[in-house]
């Protein structure tokens, strides 16, 4: 006799989709952005701030 164990597990649920999709999803969250001028209120936070500078690349912990 085979039983189903799932009933009997506590699994988490969530809204995320299983898969990310990206493809399908970007321009969605480009129209956002841009409806909310996201870039711009970003721009208009750091005015008159310092540079931040964040160095990406070589040499990685690997050699490459």
């Amino acid at each position: 006799m085979v039983k189903d164990y799932k009933n009997t597990l506590n699994l988490p649920e969530t809204d995320f989709p299983m898969r990310a999709n990206l493809a399908k999803r970007e321009p969605g969250f480009l129209k956002f952005w841009k409806e909310r001028d996201i870039s711009g209120k970003m721009l208009k936070n750091r005015e008159g701030a310092p540079s931040f500078v964040l160095h990406d690349g070589p040499p990685y912990a690997n050699g490459h």
